[in-house]
């Protein structure tokens, strides 16, 4: 069996051992339909059905797992898993949003070029563009309906453009002596892609404010708690120069002459001098 060096090691058993050797002709490249790091692709294949990829990349940096050595049929390309004469597919699942309509972000990019230079010097794998379902070489799993048992769009119409205009030829490029990393172009942030920032859970909260059980808020629970903030220190404020305004005029009635504006002014200036103290120490 291969283990690639640059992923971490998460081997499924027994599927590992007990699943006939190939010998690796092809990589072919998946969406989960799911943003799951690799180790959740990793648990999703374990407990909860008897498919399984190569590979897992999350959207993280440095997030790419293997489950089983590319010299063992793993079976997420349907005919392309094991042939009669002993060749197969290395098979790479990638994260993506729920509809598998986002890109490859720069990490996973990365990952892909630098996993597909090294199935090429490991395995021999030439570089091109499959021609065939059978033909040995690079492709995405949508290419022939012969890598899908009752057909797919995966890995979605952005990433196939992708996989064509950057990937591939950064694979083939890095390969051949080439080691500049593609430049990719920018791209422009989906609503659902906004949604999913502002609800994930990922912000460490105060021991003071976070729920029993959760340590983490999200970006929009932050800025809400933030509103109920200022708005009640806004409320304090406005308390607080009404008690002031009423404790000048106070004074003002008895007979010695009190400015109460200047008083308020002073007081106030005061007040400001404690809450930057406060802020800064």
């Amino acid at each position: 069996m291969a283990w690639y060096p640059g992923a971490k090691k998460m081997e499924l058993q027994p599927e590992s051992d007990a699943q006939p050797a190939i010998r690796p002709t092809q990589l072919i490249v998946h969406s989960i339909v799911a943003n799951w790091t690799a180790r959740r692709t990793y648990e999703f294949w374990r407990d909860s059905t008897n498919l399984e990829s190569h590979f897992g990349i999350g959207y993280g940096k440095g997030d790419i797992a293997q489950y089983i050595g590319t010299e063992t049929r793993a079976d997420a390309n349907a005919g392309a898993n094991r042939r009669s004469d002993g060749t197969g597919a290395i098979s790479v699942e990638t994260a993506s949003n729920s509809t598998a309509t986002d890109p490859w972000n720069a990490s996973q990019v990365e990952e892909l070029i630098e996993l597909g230079v090294w199935a090429h010097r490991t395995h021999n794998i030439p570089l091109r563009i499959c021609r065939t379902h059978s033909d040995p070489g690079f492709g995405y799993h949508s290419m022939f309906p012969q890598w899908s048992t009752s057909g797919t769009a995966c890995p979605g119409k952005a990433r196939i453009a992708q996989f064509k205009s950057v990937v591939f030829p950064a694979i083939v490029a890095r390969a051949t002596g080439k080691t500049n990393p593609p430049k990719e172009t920018p791209v422009a942030l989906s609503t659902d892609d906004v949604k999913k920032i502002w609800t994930t859970d990922g912000i460490l909260a105060s021991p003071s404010t976070a729920a029993k059980g959760n340590p983490h808020w999200t970006a929009e629970s932050y800025i809400k708690d933030i509103h109920v903030r200022i708005r009640h220190a806004q409320a304090e404020l406005a308390a607080t120069h009404a008690t002031v305004r009423t404790l000048a005029e106070a004074l003002a009635s008895r007979d010695d002459a009190v400015d109460v504006d200047n008083l308020i002014e002073r007081i106030e200036s005061a007040l400001r001098g404690v809450t930057v103290r406060l802020e800064t120490e």
